[in-house]
């Protein structure tokens, strides 16, 4: 007779940072579990409410500027550090860490109303009401970084003036041009005082520009006309444009997907587009109360962060028609621009109450080290909240939201009215002679025309 001996390690069978807990293996035939939906569900519904008792997502308000913030920028050589531009003319390099003002640039008499950073962080880009473009050098990220450093003022390294105000700003994500949008859109070099190219389609004041991250040569403008315009350098003339019913604040590329791009419009809605086929918005991002003024991606391209005039900022998917998160306090007021960390963890919004503010793009994420079993424990929970979401119970604790009193009765009412609408063209339709009526989607209706 042989005898066969099985040998197993200790450590297979204990728990780490632990010797007298043994590892318990379960059997997992579904007959011997006949109640395993039953705990899976009582575990996802615990998992979505310990979500909402840690949601904390305001971290600091940064105090110093003593107008309302106007433009923001980050560094995308430096981690830490995001610049801020105000109505009073006062710039100032922020780090984040410590909530501190590292450092600052006088020089502009009006509102700053266009911040941008060179690809490899050394050179800012400024411009405003004052109708003068300013180049800064960029302290070092070592200095900014250090604890023991002081605030302190920089002079720019090129002053240009030129003749009309400036509304915005963008760097190229590769090279040496920049562009502003103003009375038209000008194309800048560092070493050179006057404009190498100038596109002007239409005689309104473009208000917003923005570089394509993956063609160095694209950008998009929006103007005071309700005009998104794009324009491609190698070319003499602009490429394509629509007119929508009302104005975009603001346009952001999404960093991933180069090819596509969303508005922040008037109305209180987003529109996301496809660059080769503007007759229609791919999608459409709804749930603010008021003019969105400021959008901004994150560096994932899965998700955009959004600040409105209602006084919130919102996170949205990228192909999510409703937002998943809403910030706000009592003392914010009107958000007039909105960015998100290089590293996709944080957001930073600057208001017209002189504040940033710092928030966590996931509102219950745990901040600091994670052991081990916390992060498996989070992953775990994530995967059981996922996979009953659609239960109506799960559905309603991770959708819920509280809401100040003003936002929760403007969206009732912007509900009311749009049921209104919406069934009044329905008895128009059904009381019309077959095919004399045609309903369109709104993602098409906001559109007036498309101009080649």
């Amino acid at each position: 007779m042989r005898v066969k001996v099985i040998s197993r390690s200790i450590d297979e069978f204990t728990r780490e940072r632990s010797n007298d807990l043994q590892r318990v293996f379960h059997n997992y035939d579904p007959s011997l579990r006949s109640q395993e939906k039953a705990v899976e569900y009582v575990r996802a519904l615990n998992a979505a409410k310990t979500e909402k008792i840690f949601a904390r997502p305001f971290i600091r308000a940064m105090d110093g500027h003593i107008d309302g913030i106007s433009s923001m920028a980050r560094n995308p050589n430096h981690l830490k550090g995001i610049f801020s531009g105000s109505m009073d003319g006062d710039i100032r390099l922020w780090d984040i860490a410590s909530g501190r003002t590292v450092c600052q640039f006088p020089g502009h008499q009006g509102a700053v109303r266009g911040l941008t950073a060179s690809t490899d962080g050394r050179i800012l880009v400024s411009c405003g009401t004052d109708c003068s473009i300013r180049l800064w050098n960029v302290p070092l990220a070592t200095s900014v970084g250090s604890v023991d450093s002081t605030e302190s003022s920089a002079q720019p390294v090129s002053v240009y003036v030129w003749k009309n105000a400036f509304w915005a700003a963008d760097h190229q994500w590769e090279g040496e041009l920049f562009a502003t949008a103003g009375a038209q859109v000008d194309i800048w070099n560092h070493n050179r005082s006057q404009p190498i190219n100038s596109f002007e389609w239409g005689t309104d004041t473009a208000i917003s520009v923005r570089f394509n991250p993956g063609e160095p040569n694209l950008l998009a403008t929006s103007a005071n006309d309700r005009s998104i315009t794009l324009y491609d350098l190698r070319m003499a003339s602009p490429v394509r444009k629509i007119i929508m019913m009302t104005k975009t604040n603001s346009i952001a590329w999404n960093p991933m997907e180069p090819l596509n791009f969303t508005a922040a419009n008037e109305d209180g809605n987003c529109y996301s587009y496809d660059s080769r086929k503007l007759n229609e918005a791919k999608c459409v991002h709804r749930d603010h109360v008021s003019a969105v003024m400021d959008i901004d991606y994150s560096p994932t391209g899965r998700e955009f962060v959004t600040g409105s005039y209602d006084r919130t900022v919102r996170i949205f998917q990228y192909n999510g028609g409703h937002s998943r998160e809403i910030y706000y306090t009592k003392r914010m007021q009107r958000v007039f621009c909105v960015k998100f960390s290089c590293d996709a963890s944080y957001v930073i919004s600057g208001s017209d109450d002189t504040n940033l503010r710092l928030w966590k793009a996931k509102a219950s994420e745990q901040l600091g080290v994670l052991l081990p079993r916390e992060r498996k424990k989070h992953e775990y929970n994530e995967a059981i909240k996922n996979r009953y979401k659609h239960l109506p119970e799960v559905k309603r604790i991770v959708r819920h939201r509280h809401l100040p009193k003003p936002i929760f009765k403007a969206a009732n009412l912007m509900r009311t009215i749009v049921d209104a609408q919406k069934r009044k063209a329905e008895r128009r339709k059904a009381h019309s002679a077959p095919g004399s009526i045609s309903t369109q989607p709104l993602r098409r209706r906001r559109i007036i025309k498309q101009v080649e």
